[in-house]
């Protein structure tokens, strides 16, 4: 499966993990983060929890109290305090079941704290917490509660997502908590953001850069729009919107008519005309690996059979992915891995490297059929593996630490602070 050996694979940003999580999720028709979130507990009940595990695995304890247990327990390091916790809790947690998460999380603390207090996990400082959600809130913090009319709101969610993207990768910031900042930049009448890099040759160390036009997609069928029909429009990301809404909308919108499908040629080049990129999206809507729901404006436009390998830029050969997924294409290929082969409607069938099938359709045709009317019959070679190359895994983007290196250092550091904790205020307290 693709180049190298595994060894090599755990510096990748897509890797070995992240492989088995893409089976995972397709077998499951789970997202990549549910399908990892799944393995983390699965992992933990072999390795770190075992006994607990054959407590779960005997119907003695539910998955309920299986969570809260390996989140409250994970800062455990010691090799003998986790095996004398893992056998306390598989005892004890049978009785549990029918408590409350708070009341689990209670008796978890009280095991913790007695036997490695610097891995109780404690309420970190709730500015670490700060978010900006559409109707959604957070204890503890100040609560914006209001109601927008859905194309508002889309032209709200976007424009803080552009002006929190005006600060560089290095920007310490979660995406969460950028967001958070770009709302009250907006409000002081600033169109961008200043890093927290740190670096004076910071990208975007000029704040007074303004973003892109924020922009939104509503997809409605044209008899919709002159008043000639009463079919409901779709705003990705929020659902369907009334023909009198979408009607309201068209007064005050640029209007782009689709290219229907049968009309769509194949290109001579690479890289997709503006026409068949819109149509693609529009008849996709988001990424089509199997359980991947990636909205349609964060996917790349990936060629089934490659370009280089004689694949047509044609919407019989072209589709939306996410950059993971495009990347384990990419990368995760060859024997063994991952194949696929896409028809004249979109219909994809993806082939994984245990040999199961899955089939997804486009998103878009669930909502407008008529997106998924076949287009002109191709001659497409099969896809096949890239030809062997032996610097092509040098173009996978890798991470600076190792998964496992990443995770040790982010237990090492929420120990600190607990150690630290418990030094400036020492027990009795």
């Amino acid at each position: 499966m693709g180049d190298g050996d595994a060894m090599d694979r755990f510096q990748w940003c897509v890797d070995n993990w992240e492989a088995v999580a893409a089976e995972v999720a397709a077998e499951l028709g789970v997202s990549r983060g549910r399908a990892s979130s799944e393995m983390n507990y699965g992992v933990e009940l072999v390795e770190r929890l075992p006994k607990l595990g054959a407590a779960m695995a005997a119907g003695l304890v539910d998955f309920r109290v299986v969570m809260t247990v390996v989140f409250r327990t994970g800062l455990i390091t010691d090799v003998e305090v986790l095996a004398a916790i893992d056998a306390q809790l598989a005892a004890a947690a049978p009785g549990w079941n029918a408590l409350s998460r708070r009341r689990v999380t209670e008796l978890v603390d009280w095991r913790v704290r007695a036997l490695d207090p610097a891995a109780e996990r404690v309420v970190r400082d709730r500015t670490d917490d700060r978010h900006v959600e559409m109707g959604a809130s957070q204890d503890g913090v100040t609560q914006f509660w209001g109601a927008l009319r859905t194309a508002d709101a889309a032209v709200v969610d976007r424009r803080l997502d552009l002006v929190a993207a005006t600060v560089c990768g290095d920007d310490s910031r979660t995406k969460r908590q950028r967001r958070a900042d770009a709302l009250a930049a907006l409000a002081a009448g600033q169109d961008s953001m200043v890093c927290d890099c740190g670096s004076a040759q910071c990208p975007a160390a000029d704040a007074g850069a303004a973003p892109a036009q924020a922009v939104i997609h509503v997809l409605a069928e044209a008899a919709t729009v002159s008043g000639d029909g009463s079919t409901p429009g779709y705003l990705p990301g929020f659902g369907a919107v009334s023909a009198e809404t979408v009607r309201d909308l068209a007064t005050r919108a640029r209007l782009r008519p689709l290219t229907p499908a049968d009309q769509l040629t194949a290109e001579p080049q690479y890289r997709p005309s503006v026409a068949l990129a819109e149509f693609i999206r529009a008849r996709d809507l988001w990424c089509r690996f199997p359980g991947c729901d990636v909205p349609a404006e964060f996917c790349d436009l990936d060629h089934s059979v490659p370009w280089a390998l004689g694949g047509v830029t044609h919407p019989s050969n072209i589709h939306l992915k996410c950059r993971p997924h495009h990347l384990l294409k990419t990368f995760w290929c060859g024997d063994n891995g991952w194949s696929e082969r896409q028809f004249a409607d979109g219909t994809i069938i993806f082939t994984s490297p245990s040999g199961r099938v899955y089939t997804t359709t486009p998103g878009g045709a669930l909502f407008f059929p008529h997106l998924a009317t076949p287009t002109e019959t191709l001659t497409v070679p099969q896809s096949e593996p890239p030809p062997d190359n032996p610097g092509r895994t040098l173009m996978m983007p890798t991470r600076k630490r190792t998964r496992a290196a990443e995770r040790a250092a982010r237990t090492a550091w929420e120990r600190g602070l607990n150690e630290a904790r418990w030094a400036a205020d020492p027990p009795p307290f």
